[in-house]
């Protein structure tokens, strides 16, 4: 049987209500690039060519135009939609829920694309060069067997803004180098003495920020897609009812419940890139000067794509 080389997806369909805006789309350079178009870039130079991106079915002609076209000379492209629509067979739709159910629902909407292995990431996160080529040969070493997954991991200190709040997926690695756990975490600020988060938006707890982060940058085996599937309908089901406007499926949640149940190792892999990211408006500066930077330092050209 022929062996599917990993293909790489991008959540990309979230509206980004912090931010105000299409943020995926939103340029961070004078030659109209935008953070996706980094990630694809450093994601094709590493191996990988495909690209599935999950988008909202409104946004299609928007997101080909601003994306997509450009992106499908380098590699092979396809779109999945997560739609509320799309939900379990025979259970309730919610018509008053306009937020998307969370990222294991974005991950499940790609699931009649998916053969093989493949990566995770967002669409508006900056992950480096080196995540992007240790994540895709962490996926050709697997040879597609279930339940051998990776995550790059992030310092926390080198995550957060100076505008506000954000959510992350605090780790802890064991002496194997493995995923023993992970805490999604909400509301995490910078501190005068490093980070805090909350619970409850008021009261705030020291964190390290030395802490090892997930950033949603993911490597599976295709099984992980029916492990999503069942994760999502057991929360459609159960938790949605709580908090119909609100609620989220997460998908560290779904492999945190299948570590702690030993269906699955996922191997963290450190990259010494930086992280950074737009999560709101007055971030966007900073990000520019990091891409000017990077250019000037020759990581990447003045333009990307060019010969």
């Amino acid at each position: 049987m022929k062996e599917e080389k990993p293909v790489l997806v991008i959540m990309a369909a979230g509206m980004g209500s912090r931010y105000g805006g299409l943020k995926q789309i939103d340029t961070v350079d004078e030659e109209n690039d935008k953070i996706i178009d980094f990630s694809i870039y450093d994601a094709v130079r590493a191996g990988f060519e495909k690209v599935i991106f999950i988008i909202k079915r409104e946004n299609l002609d928007l997101f080909k135009e601003a994306v997509g076209n450009a992106v499908s000379a380098h590699a092979a492209v396809e779109y999945a939609f997560q739609e509320l629509t799309d939900i379990p067979e025979g259970e309730k739709l919610y018509p008053e829920r306009t937020k998307p159910y969370g990222t294991a629902h974005a991950v499940r909407a790609a699931r009649n694309l998916i053969n093989g292995p493949f990566a995770v990431i967002n669409a508006d996160d900056f992950y480096g060069r080196e995540a992007f080529k240790k994540i895709y040969d962490h996926l050709r070493s697997t040879k597609g067997q279930k339940g051998t997954y990776c995550m790059v991991g992030y310092r926390l200190g080198n995550t957060l803004t100076d505008n506000g709040s954000v959510s992350r997926g605090i780790c802890t690695v064991d002496d194997d180098g493995n995923l023993a756990d992970i805490t999604e975490r909400t509301s995490i600020i910078r501190t005068a003495g490093g980070a805090a988060y909350s619970e409850n938006g008021t009261d705030y707890i020291p964190i390290s920020p030395e802490s090892v982060t997930s950033m949603n940058m993911w490597g599976f085996t295709a099984d992980l897609l029916d492990e999503v599937d069942r994760a999502f309908t057991a929360f459609y089901r159960n938790e949605l009812p709580k908090n119909i406007m609100k609620a989220e499926c997460y998908l560290p949640f779904v492999v945190d419940e299948m570590i702690k149940s030993k269906r699955a190792e996922v191997k963290v892999l450190s990259s010494s890139d930086r992280w950074f990211g737009v999560t709101y408006k007055e971030d966007k500066e900073y990000v520019r000067s990091m891409i000017a930077g990077l250019k000037e330092e020759g990581v990447y050209p003045a333009k990307l794509w060019q010969p």
